[in-house]
């Protein structure tokens, strides 16, 4: 048994710069926090020396120095790559750090594998932890590289904490862009400029949007989780946190001695609600009556509204439908779901899945910012979902394919809805989230003649578990 993670990120930065840092090892820590220690028993490191590799953490990083053997470095090619492993009973934990040019800078990539009897411990304890938070430990790594915000544009992310407002962020401050969180919680670990708000009124936080001489954008992913029981007060709740906080930044914006550079505004698939057999698009009609789900446009129609006024060059709505990549809170629930034999599918599995990989989601913003090379997409609505939506049976089946053990490969156990229901209760979310469906894609990207790097969910899934 076996677990692997691939992860790739750019920097506009040369390969040299790189190297510099990745070249020794005692440096890990500074840019991966789930590293206390990887302390060469010999300068230089070279293939062959031995590492103490101490885990963070007030319980295993202890034990893990007093029981485990060294880890080893196994290879060096000079300028490019280093690997090392370390002895796991039965098996071994191996990381593979790989650098190479490409337009504009370079690329690391990040291989993080176990192997062994043990694999499936040794993946939660050792491996995992490595490799989680990649894109945050790259934004460290950019800055410890000498990477700074040399580009002109400057944008300020609205909940960039999250799961798509850290992705985003990391992107842009890896190609040298001055990124700032505005955020309820400030992180003493993130390597970002972080001022907070409370998502609703004005105050010291507004200044982050103007700097003379250098315009600015705002990426505004502020909200709620949508991951709560359809009851009056969480719809309530989930539309006000969105709606307010559109509302300040748009005010904002207002008092602003020059427009911004571009607004682009969240919001979702889902405002179509429970479209059934309807085939989607950026010019189809909202829904209305009952057929406008309250938990769904009844919160994402208010809140695409909120942006209007914006003092803006360019304003785009996006509409996300359901991203994937590793370490997505949706892959992480489904994989589990198939591995324990639980991945079939979800109440009767017709129901249309829209969808993009996380890649293609950042190249849209990149693209709505100016960024994207040879991709010019125009202002308004976008809906970012990939060409080829699947069913929910297909999906769970490809998903199956990719992680589920032996043969629950090919079988697993469906999900009717009364059960769904009582999951839902337990697990205090909202069953509509697996049981409606819509077929969306985009003209306006078809139009503009983009190209997904990855256009069908089976691809999607390769690019996320290699």
């Amino acid at each position: 048994m076996a677990w692997q993670r691939t992860q790739t990120q750019f920097f506009a930065l040369p390969v040299s710069a790189l190297w510099e840092v990745l070249r020794d090892p005692a440096r890990v820590p500074e840019w991966n926090l789930a590293i206390a220690r990887l302390d060469p028993r010999t300068q230089p490191a070279a293939a062959g020396t031995e590492l103490d590799l101490v885990p963070a953490g007030d319980v295993i990083g202890p034990i893990h120095a007093r029981t485990a053997p060294p880890a080893v470095i196994t290879r060096v090619d000079e300028g490019s790559s280093l690997t090392w492993r370390q002895p796991q009973p039965g098996g071994y934990l191996l990381v593979r750090w790989s650098l190479r040019e490409v337009s504009g800078g370079c690329e690391l990539t990040q291989l993080v594998s176990v192997s062994g009897l043990a694999s499936p411990l040794f993946a939660q304890t050792a491996a995992k932890p490595i490799a989680a938070n990649f894109a945050q430990n790259c934004a460290r790594l950019y800055t410890l590289a000498g990477g700074t915000d040399m580009q002109d544009l400057r944008v300020v992310i609205a909940g960039g904490h999250g799961f798509l407002g850290s992705r985003a962020a990391a992107d842009l401050h890896c190609r040298g862009h001055q990124v700032t969180i505005l955020t309820r919680s400030v992180r003493k670990e993130s390597p970002y400029r972080q001022l907070p708000w409370d998502g609703r009124n004005q105050g010291p936080w507004a200044g982050a949007l103007y700097a003379q001489g250098r315009p600015t954008a705002v990426l505004n992913l502020a909200g709620e989780l949508v991951d709560l029981p359809p009851t009056p007060e969480n719809i309530k709740r989930l539309r006000s946190s969105r709606v307010e906080s559109t509302r300040a930044l748009v005010e904002a914006s207002a008092a602003l001695p020059r427009p911004l550079a571009a607004f682009l505004q969240s919001s979702t698939t889902a405002i179509f609600a429970d479209a059934g057999e309807a085939l989607l698009t950026e010019s189809s009609p909202l829904p209305v009556g009952s057929r406008a789900l309250p938990q769904m446009t009844g919160v994402a129609r208010p809140w695409e509204e909120a942006v209007a006024g914006a003092n803006a060059e360019r304003v785009n709505i996006l509409r996300t439908s359901l991203v994937f990549e590793q370490e997505s809170p949706l892959v992480d629930r489904l994989s589990l779901l198939a591995q324990a034999g639980l991945g079939g599918s979800v109440a009767g599995g017709r129901q249309w899945v829209s969808w993009i990989h996380l890649a293609d989601w950042l190249r849209i913003v990149r693209a709505c910012l100016g960024l994207e090379e040879g991709a010019a997409l125009p202002q308004g609505v976008i809906n970012l979902a990939a060409p080829h939506p699947v069913r929910n049976t297909e999906m769970m089946a490809l998903l199956r394919a990719r992680v589920a053990p032996g043969v629950m490969k090919k079988i697993g156990l469906p999900t009717p809805k009364p059960v769904l229901a009582a999951g839902a209760v337990l697990l205090h979310t909202d069953p509509a989230l697996g049981t409606t469906g819509r077929h969306v894609t985009s003209e306006v990207l078809e139009a503009a003649g983009f190209e997904f790097e990855h256009p069908t969910f089976a691809d999607a899934l390769r690019g996320i578990f290699g």
